[in-house]
């Protein structure tokens, strides 16, 4: 009886190991090709990110356990991706100022679709995206609508948000949705608040934070009633614990970290967190050095 407890307690020792080993396998920081000049990231299967380049419109597939990088989808003129989302082997991809949007498999970086979302010529800025079980949600940043494309990749659809007011600079960012794709919650960057939208007419309603904002909310992560709000500028993420019914919330603590660079964006794998670093106030060069920024949820 003595060995068998004995030879026990050395398997769960083992097993204790190898857990402590692999858990601590994942990198704080995680390097990005130079230059790359980062805003959106992913999660994909299993330990996969996806993070896209703003300039080139490129998307890198990165191994969060290893650090391994490759790029999945080359750089292009003319191209973009800020906001980007897994969802059913694709990728959908914001496209920033272009006033684009691009789908592409996950697996082999095959175009699957190409969109043009805002009329040309048109002040926009095509900033992120969420995927439902309705269609793809693009928020524009410059104009006050959602920019609809279905799961089958047809014809976009423009929905007209109310109740927001439009203001100078970056509008609404960051959005996510609830499981059934019922709601959206979406960040507008330049007044710090959080809106719930009606997918279906575009009505939008504030969410009470009890007077609190998230001055320069950028990419959102929605967890049950548990919203990460990632404050760029502000090197930190706001946790924020919503109320059942999403019309209210409150700030009950902050992340941050030493590997925060202007994070703009947020993924997680199990109970990691992975936030890209855009360092917006250094100025991008072939050789400057880009990197992703593990923190604890």
């Amino acid at each position: 009886m003595r060995r068998k407890t004995a030879v026990a307690l050395v398997a769960l020792a083992s097993l204790v190991i190898v857990a402590t080993a692999a858990a601590q396998s994942f990198s704080a920081r995680i390097d990005l090709p130079r230059g790359w000049q980062p805003e959106g990231i992913a999660a994909g299967n299993g330990n996969t990110l996806y993070v896209g380049s703003i300039p080139t419109g490129a998307v890198a597939r990165v191994d969060a356990r290893t650090g391994r990088t490759r790029v999945l989808v080359a750089g292009r003129n003319g191209r973009a991706a800020t906001g980007l989302k897994f969802a059913n082997g694709r990728l959908f991809v914001a496209g920033a100022g272009t006033g684009r949007a691009w789908v592409y498999s996950a697996s082999t970086g095959r175009q699957l679709g190409a969109f043009r979302l805002a009329p040309s010529g048109a002040d926009t800025f095509v900033n992120d995206v969420v995927v439902t079980p309705q269609g793809a949600y693009f928020t524009d940043s410059r104009r006050m609508v959602l920019y609809r494309v279905p799961l089958d990749l047809g014809s976009p659809r423009t929905l007209n948000v109310t109740g927001i007011p439009l203001q100078a600079g970056n509008n609404l960012n960051g959005i996510v949705a609830t499981p059934d794709g019922r709601t959206l919650i979406a960040v507008q960057t330049n007044t710090g608040k959080l809106w719930r939208i009606n997918p279906q007419t575009g009505a939008a309603t504030a969410v009470d934070l009890g007077g609190a904002t998230v001055n320069n909310g950028d990419g959102l992560l929605l967890s049950g009633r548990t919203l990460y709000v990632v404050r760029n500028r502000d090197n930190l993420i706001a946790v924020v614990r919503l109320s059942s019914d999403l019309s209210s919330g409150r700030i009950t603590r902050t992340i941050t970290s030493r590997n925060f660079d202007v994070p703009t964006t947020v993924a997680r794998i199990g109970h990691r967190l992975f936030a890209v670093n855009a360092r917006f106030g250094t100025t991008g060069t072939a050789t400057t050095p880009y990197w992703i920024a593990r923190a604890a949820r």
